[in-house]
């Protein structure tokens, strides 16, 4: 990895317009490049794979991702009047509308997925100016919940991959194809354990590197069609066709432009702090301007939702150079390998179990993000748990019985086939009724509640579970809030506890 020890900032500017020259620029912006590559292919992968579309139009989708992801990143991180933060963000496919596509694609096919990223992201486009107002209704508890969601509705991907993704081929889940996912694994594991800063961070992409060469060792790897097709060309606009609009699709991916807005506030208010420039209102604007415009293009150009890459937020952080212009040469980059076509081909013919083995860790490390989300929500005498319960548990279902729906109408499937649709709805609607609509909200509202407090007799007697607020209230204990902390036996069952007075039969 490059590493800068120190960042000269720009003369009379903000720390983000510094200039370091074209080679400077162009070296750290391939660092930029390599930390979310991984990332950026692999929806173009899932989805063309659950489309059923061939090899080349798989290499195709990777081209248009890549090529699509160059603009969005020069447009955030250069950009034009009302059209770009100008911080050093890097924009790529978004994963937070890879299942929801999925979905959508089992119905109507890519054409009816591009209407829908569309139509969501014009629709988003019109909100930005207002969507500052609308963040509060989307705290850690909603989005925490959400990505959590997210990496887990693509495991099945994953055990797919692993599986050698196609049902009908008779290695289908053999022990070859599962150990060769098993071995990629490890791969990864092993190069993350690695003290060297550069193979740990890119462990994902290098064990795919790897994993390709061991699977053409063994025959199960084959490029022969890499060079069927041009080497050098720019994405053709709608090379699947024309777009098509269900309004049910667009309704799905209206709900993950919600959440993909949000992501991308919260990366550029985490971008300012570490680079330390101020983002205001305008700047936010601004930038989520650029992330539903890009977003609207892309499919013209076969590519799907964008958004920030938090991956490469935190190596700002890491390197500590903060030009924005590093990034811009890093969407440059982006925008030549979207040219060649022929570099998709290569990605296409990586073996899926390769994939699988990597989309494991990939795709857990969204929901670990998910869940170092929801590690900051507080918990205590309000009804966040059961928001988080509630909406996560509604989420899995058709990942668990993908059947659940086949019996409702077809715009109820489309909107609630997706894990993540389903658990942002619920997400949204709980923290709605129990957080902001107050009237008619008692202080002890429900067991939920109360339930990740409980404080034991026995406990009680050495006063050990007693946290800072608590006080005694007509003889009980209540916490800082004025809500009643329940007390219970050894057995579990409620004492009913008044200081001054032993409880019978203790």
């Amino acid at each position: 990895m490059v590493k800068r020890t120190q960042a000269e900032p720009a003369a009379g500017g903000r720390p983000e317009d510094e200039r370091l020259g074209i080679g400077k620029s162009f070296t750290y912006g391939i660092q930029h490049v390599l930390t979310m590559y991984g990332g950026i292919i692999a929806p173009p992968l899932i989805i063309g794979g659950a489309a059923g579309v061939s090899t080349a139009e798989i290499g195709l989708l990777v081209a248009s991702c890549l090529f699509i992801g160059g603009l969005a990143t020069i447009l955030q991180s250069f950009g034009v009047p009302f059209f770009g933060s100008r911080l050093p963000l890097v924009q790529g496919t978004s994963f937070a509308g890879v299942a929801t596509m999925t979905a959508i694609v089992a119905d109507g096919g890519l054409p009816a997925v591009f209407g829908s990223v569309i139509a969501s992201a014009l629709l988003g486009l019109l909100i930005t100016p207002v969507f500052s107002r609308l963040v509060k209704y989307f705290p850690p508890v909603v989005t925490g919940t959400v990505i959590t969601v997210i990496g887990l509705s693509l495991m099945p991907v994953a055990a797919q991959w692993a599986m050698g993704n196609n049902t009908k081929s008779p290695e289908f889940g053999s022990v070859s194809n599962i150990g060769l996912a098993a071995m990629t694994l490890a791969i990864v594991l092993l190069l993350s354990k690695v003290a060297v800063p550069a193979i740990s961070r890119l462990s994902i992409l290098l064990s795919i590197v790897v994993g390709t060469v061991l699977a053409a060792v063994l025959g199960k790897a084959d490029f022969s069609r890499v060079w069927d097709g041009p080497i050098f060309a720019v994405p053709a606009p709608f090379g699947f066709g024309a777009p098509t609009f269900d309004v049910a699709a667009i309704v799905s991916m209206f709900i993950v432009v919600l959440v993909t807005l949000t992501e991308t506030t919260a990366d550029m208010l985490a971008v300012g702090e570490i680079v330390g420039t101020r983002v205001g209102k305008r700047r936010i604007g601004d930038g989520l301007r650029a992330d539903m415009a890009s977003s609207a293009i892309a499919p013209v150009f076969n590519g799907f939702m964008q958004s920030a890459f938090a991956q490469n937020v935190g190596l700002v952080a890491i390197t500590g150079v903060r030009s924005r212009f590093v990034v811009t040469a890093g969407g440059v980059i982006l925008l030549v390998l979207g040219m060649l076509p022929v570099l998709g081909r290569v990605v296409a013919a990586i073996p899926y179990p390769v994939l699988g083995g990597a989309g494991l860790v990939l795709f857990g490390t969204v929901a670990a993000s998910g869940i170092r989300t929801l590690s900051k929500v507080d918990y205590n005498g309000n009804m966040n748990l059961v928001i988080v319960a509630a909406s996560v548990g509604l989420g899995m279902v058709p990942i668990a019985a993908p059947e659940f729906y086949h019996h409702f109408p077809a715009w109820v499937g489309t909107i609630f086939h997706s894990g993540i649709s389903s658990a942002a709805l619920m997400a949204v609607v709980l923290n709605l009724l129990f957080n902001h609509l107050k009237p008619g909200k008692g202080s002890d509202p429900s067991v939920f509640a109360t339930a990740t407090r409980v404080i034991d007799y026995s406990d009680l007697k050495a006063f050990s579970r007693l946290k800072d607020g608590d006080r005694i209230v007509d003889g009980k204990i209540v916490d800082a809030d004025g809500n009643p902390v329940p007390v219970r036996d050894a057995d579990g069952k409620p004492v009913p506890y008044r200081i001054g007075s032993e409880p019978e039969g203790h």
